[in-house]
């Protein structure tokens, strides 16, 4: 990783993220004060019964801190905090894209201590205007400091770089009224405790605060050779009335891949951060939804009890579809969020947005509870995080390649008004199954009927069944469509949820 792991999108993430001022005032631990989770949560609701107080006006020097400029300041390594410890942490300057400050104390043997900003912590800290003086966030190094595997910056924003050293999507604390047609608030961490421990991990804290919201937030956090895992705890209180609050957020991108070919005005095949949506319900169905880029904004929502788990996943991890040998989208970590308990009633929401780049996050994913959010319900939830390469093993074959195209058989005139849909499912339970073996393609749509449908094993593959599904649909409608195989009673494949627009 660069030593300012800065990109584009991340940059124009961080401006959406604080436009409008919403911020909360900095609550600062004075040196050596006795700090526990417990007092965090008790900090946590007293603001939440006071008003909200927005943060004095960003610097404006800070707009002077560019792209460019944030690629030749860094933070100096023998500034590094704890350097010879498991999880060493350097911090970001404030810039045009995270120009709000936030307040850092450091724990140790119960008590916290203000970290307190310096300009000749930074080298190339002439790039940053005098009236600069603050931090935006910060990362956890690997040893020995050469890369970063986990980042804090920008409104309640984070991300690791997986299991393959890539950063790509992100997740966030909280997301408030996403996908209304009007502008989100963005809750922000305001103040951010750093613990090292349990064991090699290390602890961070958070204050999150907003218009609507205020709370506590505790990740821990552990890097391994398969990954890293975030344990979540929160504890939040709303101030007012939220129309759509979602916990556990996921950001991603989506610009084109296989399926939606039309989108590719770039040369490279593919590019996307995710590829689809994976849920895994209370019921124990593993569901599959591949992302769009669609014409329009988007929402829909995955009705659920006590979920298993949800995730934005990048599955297609073949070099040769992305050709793209500077930002490796085969490298973007998967992101599994697992529920540690019953989370009730609710859905997981996907919305997705039109991009028309790769510098673009179009898509959000989160879970709604299903009773209104209102002014002074409280909330406590826990759930970890896995940033990963592979997915958890199903017991099902999954969905692997997604085509789609006009309807008919090939060398013969296209069948008005419908689409062809082509999807292969791959997996171990699949072994040595074939035409004869009783395998039946179960599909339905949300308005009429398919006009066709196949399934058969791939010629050549092991393990990989194809299923072709011809479907009226006319431009402009929208058609769901909802598919798997069957061999008896038992479901082979997870089922494919698609949306034709």
């Amino acid at each position: 990783m660069n030593e300012i792991d800065f990109t584009r999108r991340t940059a124009l993430v961080g401006a959406a993220a604080l436009a409008g001022g919403l911020a909360a005032p900095v609550l600062a631990a004075s040196a050596g004060q006795l700090f526990s989770w417990q007092k965090l949560q008790a900090l946590a609701l007293d603001l939440a019964r006071r008003p909200y107080v927005a943060p004095p006006p960003p610097p404006s020097g800070a707009s002077a801190v560019t792209y460019d400029a944030l690629n030749s300041i860094a933070y100096k390594a023998e500034a590094t905090v704890w350097p010879n410890s498991p999880t060493p942490i350097r911090f970001f300057p404030l810039n045009r894209y995270a120009h709000t400050p936030v307040t850092i104390s450091l724990v140790e043997n119960g008590r916290a201590r203000a970290f307190d900003f310096r300009r000749d912590l930074f080298t190339g800290a002439g790039h940053l205007p005098a009236d600069v003086a603050g931090f935006s966030g910060f990362r956890v190094m690997a040893p020995g400091g050469k890369s970063d595997w986990l980042a804090f910056q920008g409104a309640s924003y984070f991300r690791t770089s997986g299991a393959l050293d890539q950063y790509g999507l992100s997740a966030r604390g909280l997301a408030v009224d996403t996908g209304l047609g009007r502008p989100e608030e963005f809750p922000r961490f305001s103040h951010f405790w750093i613990e090292q421990g349990p064991g090699n991990a290390v602890t961070v804290y958070a204050l999150l605060d907003s218009p609507s919201v205020a709370g506590a937030w505790r990740f821990i956090n552990r890097h391994t050779a398969a990954g890293a895992t975030q344990d979540v705890s929160f504890v939040a209180t709303l101030r007012q009335d939220v129309e759509r609050l979602g916990v556990a957020p996921l950001t991603s991108m989506f610009w084109y891949g296989e399926g939606n070919r039309e989108k590719a005005i770039d040369w490279r095949p593919e590019i996307h951060d995710s590829d689809g949506l994976a849920m895994l319900t209370g019921a124990g169905e593993r569901i599959w939804r591949p992302l769009d880029n669609p014409p329009h904004p988007i929402t829909n929502s995955f009705a659920d009890r006590d979920p298993k788990g949800f995730a934005l996943l990048q599955r297609d991890r073949n070099f040769d579809h992305y050709q793209d040998d500077g930002v490796f989208y085969e490298k973007r970590p998967s992101l599994w969020v697992e529920p540690l308990g019953p989370w009730g009633q609710g859905s997981v929401t996907l919305f997705e947005l039109p991009t028309r780049g790769e510098t673009e996050d179009n898509i959000v994913a989160f879970w709604t509870p299903a009773a209104p959010a209102r002014r002074g319900m409280r909330y406590q939830l826990d759930y970890r995080l896995r940033w990963i390469a592979n997915e958890p093993q199903p017991t099902v074959a999954r969905a692997v390649d997604c085509w789609r195209g006009v309807a008919g058989r090939p060398g013969t005139e296209p069948i008005p008004d419908a689409t062809r849909l082509v999807v292969d499912f791959t997996g171990p339970n699949l072994t040595g199954l074939d035409r004869s073996s009783g395998v039946e393609a179960m599909v339905s749509l949300s308005a009429g009927k398919p006009i066709s449908t196949a399934a058969y094993p791939v010629v050549g593959a092991t393990n990989r069944w194809r299923l072709i599904v011809d479907v009226p649909h006319k431009s402009g409608q929208t058609t769901d469509l909802r598919a798997y195989l069957k061999r008896g009673d038992t479901a082979l494949t997870e089922t494919l949820l698609y949306q034709f627009l």
